[in-house]
């Protein structure tokens, strides 16, 4: 098991390749996302959350995910356009991952395994699923999809005020 989400490196939606390790010191929530969901109205609360929190060191990492119900079915283009268009996304947004399963990314495998869900369960049950972390790279709270960004400004404000 990964010691640090920092160990993990992913694709971003561009291609481009970037190291967690570039977000150490900073409070992160990393949320699965999905554009044709009933909860993909979220991205507002949390590109508010974002420009609200990320001059005092936080950041949201979004990684849109095709598992449940299809409903991310498109490629990187259509879904970062449909993000920036739709929600102002400016955000970080990674390429389309798995979060369960034999092909889940290792990063969402760390993240379930710090934070398990309901009755032990570590199985992503949905879309928008929120893992926050701290500022030394600990999980240390897992989000269902129907907790509205909003309701984590608290615990935000308390990890972002916390000594690094």
């Amino acid at each position: 098991m990964t010691a640090s989400i920092y160990d993990f490196t992913l694709s971003r939606l561009d291609g481009s390749e970037e190291s967690l390790a570039a977000y150490r010191g900073k409070v992160l929530l990393i949320v699965n996302t999905a554009s044709e969901c009933g909860f993909t109205p979220q991205y507002a609360g949390l590109e508010a959350l974002y420009r609200q929190y990320r001059e005092r060191g936080f950041a949201v990492l979004g990684f849109p995910c095709n598992q449940f119900g299809g409903q991310e079915p498109g490629d990187a283009d259509i879904i970062g356009q449909f993000c920036q268009v739709n929600y102002g996304v400016s955000f970080p947004l990674f390429a389309k991952i798995e979060v369960n399963g034999d092909r889940a990314h290792p990063l969402f495998v760390h993240l379930k395994h710090a934070a398990p869900g309901l009755l032990g369960s570590e199985a992503i049950k949905w879309n928008f699923t929120k893992f926050l972390v701290d500022r030394q790279g600990r999980v240390v709270d897992r989000h269902a999809p129907a907790t509205k960004p909003e309701e984590l400004a608290e615990e935000i404000e308390a990890l972002l005020a916390a000594a690094s």
